[in-house]
């Protein structure tokens, strides 16, 4: 019996709450603080000074970690926010450091450790066009919180840092051209009180891979002034491939539905399911 497009779509739905680390708050988070407890947007880095020929993407992951989020259990080999190496949104067949050192259109550059909260990052350049770089780093999955401020820090440009490869510049954080955050939404377990007003008026494009991220970003996302390329209406499973294909159309100057059709179709491909049901999930601007 041929099961109804709308039934089918709600079975969907169910199998990725109970079966991805999605998004049932449990009320477990653990806070830490990156930037001190007081007057904290003082303490951002605002540093610009990098070559302003080159165009980098950085992506934010707050790694998964069944402890300290609010999320539906995974299993505990991929779920340990402490441990880059297997966690499930890093260092897994479908997390981001696994995933983009084996595509063709990014060369891994290296691999930096960072500190106690920002584990690791990794820089990639693109093979064919040699000025985007790509920028990834892993926070440990206890301080989601430091995670989702910082992206809507450098959304907004209050954040700004440099790094060097090799002997250029690049920009990150609010230098970049498109963020990326990727890993549970947190802002279904905890409230931000930060402001994240735009300070510089520049308008900088955004991906957010976590569940029904339009739904809780949106506030204060419209306060940064950023562009949402790809963000979700639903549950869903945050993987690597959907960043990874959005981008290929960013970086041949698609439009945002162009962008957004890219990452349905992978999630459609990974996920085995229909591309209706993926652009239901994946959607693109306000």
């Amino acid at each position: 019996m041929k099961i109804p497009n709308q039934l089918s779509f709600i079975i969907l739905l169910f199998f990725f709450c109970f079966s991805f680390q999605s998004c049932e708050s449990k009320g477990k988070e653990k806070i830490g603080n990156i930037f001190g407890t007081k007057k904290e947007t003082e303490k951002l880095k605002n540093v610009d000074i990098f070559d302003k020929n080159t165009q980098t993407i950085h992506v934010l992951v707050a790694l998964c970690d069944n402890k300290y989020q609010g999320i539906v259990p995974v299993p505990e080999k991929i779920e340990n926010g402490q441990d880059p190496d297997q966690n499930l949104y890093w260092g897994a067949g479908y997390g981001v450091r696994t995933y983009f050192k084996k595509s063709k259109d990014w060369k891994f550059l290296k691999s930096e450790k960072k500190d106690s909260i920002r584990m690791e990052r990794l820089i990639f350049q693109h093979t064919s066009k040699k000025n985007y770089y790509l920028v990834a780093d892993a926070y440990d999955g206890e301080y989601i919180k430091n995670c989702t401020k910082d992206f809507f820090y450098s959304s907004s440009g209050q954040m700004k840092d440099v790094l060097s490869v090799n002997s250029t510049k690049i920009g990150l954080y609010g230098n970049a051209k498109l963020l990326s955050y990727i890993g549970h939404d947190g802002l279904m377990d905890f409230q931000l009180s930060e402001s994240f007003k735009n300070r510089d008026g520049q308008t900088r494009d955004c991906i957010i891979l976590a569940c029904y991220s339009k739904k809780f970003f949106s506030p204060l996302l419209q306060e940064t002034k950023a562009n949402p390329l790809v963000w979700t209406s639903h549950l869903m499973a945050p993987e690597a491939y959907i960043l990874h294909d959005a981008l290929t159309g960013y970086i041949n100057h698609e439009t945002g539905e162009q962008i957004r059709s890219r990452a349905a179709l992978a999630y459609s491909k990974y996920q085995k399911c229909s591309v209706k049901a993926a652009k239901n999930i994946l959607v693109t601007g306000w």
